[in-house]
């Protein structure tokens, strides 16, 4: 059978590659978006998903300690069986496609209570029996055939859909613990997960706030050929394999094939892609190994994604009588409109911020939680860490007028639009509708009069107008056609779409949401929109939110 040729799974039939668990797909609307938009993908697999929800680590959750090498430890973060079917039922999943639920238990129960809630919404079962890094669960569980065997029994009598065991490369006998899922009823094998744990280090600190993690992308390669290996010889033919480990060209694909697998899953090789580049990566990849591997133009579309952490030192800091600071760093990067950079404090985590200036780089930090608090707390002369600049380049010649409506935190991420629309704009306006609950909380006022024309609402009268940032509208005077940059909370956003619409076209609307992403290179998902895009890679100004 050619390597690019429908194989069954199943009930269905489908094309062999996959994303694994955990990667790019962990939320419903990407889910659906992504099997939608990629053919060559047969198979999607959703996070791992447990009895309760659980809200994992802080960040860290990821670190590349090489090129196109990553640990990671996000903690088996889900919302639990019942608030995932919830979301399941909500999207319109390819019926041509096969929908793997990876889920995760501490006991047989826990098991059979998770895969019983999501079988109606899926076609199949992953058993996480692998994840290195969080006690209780995954490989704690998976190094001990008889426990594997138990488990494996359990779940195959309680759902009438196939159920695939995932395992780990830690365990010596691998075979045998593949061998003993098989005679217990499994379907089939996903190998492998992560390695390790491993530890990685900047300056002496632990990246991760978990301090461990597991090891994927480059150089676990050989190590996932040896695992896939070892199983065939211990399960025989006829066994469905789902090959994964450093696969990033077609020649990994074939070298995989060899060793035994059916199925191939490719993640880590995929970050700081957005949706079409994965989309012209797999279509490459089936070309690739067409052409027998004598091109190999998929690898050459894959990216160098950018993770280093350097020190920064406060040069200044502008305190104010609230829960909003500036922070002035002796950093000068360059940064297009609507990036953002992460900042790091050892021990204590790391959060995007949005990039106010780059030249010197500088920060505006509202107090959300610990983090925030920590780095408010600093004063000049202190120091931290930062990763980035992240997010798309905007690509607008500002040749309308031009509209940047902000609200809370938001309106530090508008501050490079702002500029770069004034140089720009040509005989044309440039309009700043700003809105926050008071008048400390508007930053950089000064130098948004000098870009254009601003007008300013709070919620307790203490600046301008008293109301919201919807208030301002009307006394703008906007024409017809011109563009919105909307940047702040989701309710913000959706109150303020309604009105720009009765004056341009979405595709003039341009709106960066204030959602949480975690790994700023696409990987982790948890930055998803409600139509499947991710903000931090497909953003995070995006048409049509």
């Amino acid at each position: 059978m050619s390597l690019t040729e429908k194989r069954q799974i199943g009930s269905k039939k489908v094309m062999p590659f996959t994303i694994p668990s955990g990667i790019i797909t962990t939320e419903p609307s990407c889910l659906e978006r992504i099997a939608r938009e990629i053919p060559e993908l047969g198979v999607l697999t959703t996070k791992s998903i447990g009895s309760e929800p659980r809200v994992g680590n802080r960040e860290p959750i990821l670190a590349q300690y090489i090129p196109r090498g990553f640990v990671n430890a996000v903690g088996l973060t889900n919302p639990g069986a019942e608030e995932f079917a919830k979301k399941l039922s909500t999207i319109a999943f390819p019926p041509d496609k096969f929908l793997l639920a990876s889920i995760f238990g501490k006991d047989e129960s826990e098991f059979v209570f998770v895969a019983r809630t999501l079988e109606k919404y899926v076609d199949g079962f992953e058993l996480n029996l692998s994840c290195p890094h969080a006690k209780g669960y995954g490989m704690q569980l998976g190094q001990d055939k008889d426990v594997v065997g138990k488990i494996t029994q359990s779940v195959v009598h309680s759902v009438k859909k196939p159920v695939f065991i995932k395992l780990t490369p830690n365990a010596g006998n691998i075979g045998e613990i593949a061998k003993a899922a098989i005679d217990s009823g499994a379907y089939g094998i996903v190998a492998i997960n992560t390695v390790g744990p491993g530890y990685y280090s900047i300056d002496g600190l632990p990246v991760l706030t978990n301090k461990v993690g597991g090891i994927s992308g480059t150089g676990i390669t050989p190590l996932g050929l040896r695992c896939v290996r070892d199983i065939r010889q211990a399960v025989g033919e006829n066994i469905p394999i789902i090959g994964m480990g450093g696969i990033k060209n077609a020649t990994d694909v074939g070298a995989y094939a060899a060793a035994g697998a059916d199925f191939f899953g490719i993640g880590s090789a995929l970050a700081g892609m957005e949706e079409i580049e994965i989309k012209n990566y797999f279509f490459a990849l089936i070309g690739d190994i067409n052409n027998n591997c004598r091109t190999n133009n998929a690898e050459n579309l894959l990216k160098q994604v950018d993770m280093h952490y350097r020190k920064v030192k406060i040069e200044e800091k502008i305190d104010s009588s609230c829960d909003f600071k500036v922070i002035r760093t002796n950093e000068t990067l360059t940064a297009e409109p609507g990036q953002f950079i992460f900042a790091w404090i050892p021990e204590v985590g790391e959060k995007p911020l949005s990039v106010m200036d780059d030249r010197p780089l500088t920060l505006g930090v509202l107090e959300r939680g610990e983090f925030t608090r920590k780095l408010n707390s600093l004063r000049k002369g202190d120091c931290f860490y930062i990763r980035g600049p992240y997010g798309k380049k905007l690509n607008i010649n500002f040749n309308l007028d031009t509209v940047l409506v902000g609200g809370g935190c938001g309106i530090a991420g508008l501050t490079l639009i702002a500029r770069r629309a004034a140089k720009r704009l040509n005989n044309k306006r440039l309009v700043i509708l700003l809105g926050a609950k008071d008048k400390e909380h508007i930053p950089y006022l000064d130098v948004f009069k000098e870009y254009g024309e601003v007008l300013v609402a709070t919620e307790d009268g203490s600046l301008e107008l008293k109301g919201k940032v919807t208030d301002l509208f009307e006394k703008a005077k906007l024409t017809k056609e011109c563009y919105f940059f909307n940047c702040g909370p989701e309710k913000m956003i959706d109150a303020v779409i309604p009105l720009e619409l009765n004056i341009s076209r979405s595709q003039l609307i341009y709106s960066s949401l204030d959602f949480m992403t975690k790994c700023g290179v696409g990987l982790c998902g948890s930055c998803a929109t409600k139509d499947g895009r991710r903000l931090c890679v497909d953003g995070p100004f995006m048409a049509g939110v």
